[in-house]
């Protein structure tokens, strides 16, 4: 495992932001970068689950995150633009909720994978989500949310998906600090995700499908 990888896992900024700056003076291929980046947050994830990791963690390892793609997505966009996109999610921090480095850290991994990310921000109503699903039309709609008032947010976004008929042409996926499995009952969701991995995992799964 490279020592970058393992400083993402430790959580050591400042030497992070160093081997990084190395490997853009280097001109090493940013894609080779964000493989070692993924694998370090699944490493995180790990360690979350095992409760080796606790939220702060997680915070701490979304502030990390956030600046290394912050340098890495000019570059990364200019690999993809040859891409085939693998297909579209649209994604928002939903109403009364304005946490916003989970669902940065979750667009970020999906444009890496090859997703065409359509990021609504945060505190974003459901009548935005539905108009924006009409016009982009994706496969996947990712709602994000870290504090409990989130959950009646997502359950009236869903609720108004079903009243007009488009419940059925999208899947949902939902996230947050807070999130289990009975919230995705609660909301009427069909599956939430614990890491950013966990999200690409699913959306992948699901456009494949």
């Amino acid at each position: 495992m490279s020592s970058f990888i393992n400083k993402i896992v430790d959580l050591e900024e400042n030497e992070v932001q160093e081997i990084l700056e190395e490997k853009l003076q280097k001109n090493e291929d940013p894609l080779k970068i964000m493989d070692e980046v993924k694998e370090a947050m699944k490493l995180i994830g790990d360690r979350y689950q095992n409760k080796e990791y606790f939220l702060p963690d997680l915070i701490m390892s979304g502030e990390i995150l956030r600046d290394v793609f912050e340098k890495l997505a000019p570059l990364l966009k200019d690999k993809q633009k040859e891409e085939i996109k693998k297909g579209k999610v649209l994604l928002g921090t939903v109403k009364g909720d304005i946490h916003d480095i989970g669902k940065d850290v979750v667009k970020f991994m999906l444009d890496a994978n090859g997703f065409d990310v359509l990021d609504l921000g945060v505190d974003v109503a459901a009548d935005t989500f539905i108009e924006n699903l009409k016009e982009f039309q994706p496969q996947v709609l990712a709602l994000s949310g870290f504090l409990t008032l989130a959950f009646d947010s997502m359950k009236e976004i869903i609720a108004k998906l079903e009243d007009q008929g488009l419940r059925d042409s999208v899947k949902i996926m939902i996230g947050g600090g807070t999130i289990d499995e009975s919230i995705v009952q609660y909301v009427k969701a069909d599956a939430y995700g614990e890491s950013a991995v966990d999200a690409v995992n699913l959306a992948k799964k699901w456009v494949e499908a």
